[in-house]
């Protein structure tokens, strides 16, 4: 009885750290996924403002 129980303590626990480094690799794929779609955005968004005539530093 014992021995079963071990057995299902570590396979819960492997289990669970199985779960966690999965979680962790979909975090970090998300995350590269934001930082190319905002640096898209922010490059798109200064080659616009640029063609669009308007100077880079505002005139004091």
């Amino acid at each position: 009885m014992t021995i079963a129980l071990l057995v299902l303590i570590l396979a819960l626990l492997l289990g669970g750290i199985g779960l966690a480094v999965e979680a962790l690799r979909w975090m970090l794929i998300i995350a590269v996924i934001f930082l190319l779609a905002s640096a898209i955005t922010g490059w798109l968004g200064r080659t616009r403002q640029k063609t669009a005539g308007t100077p880079d530093e505002p005139s004091v």
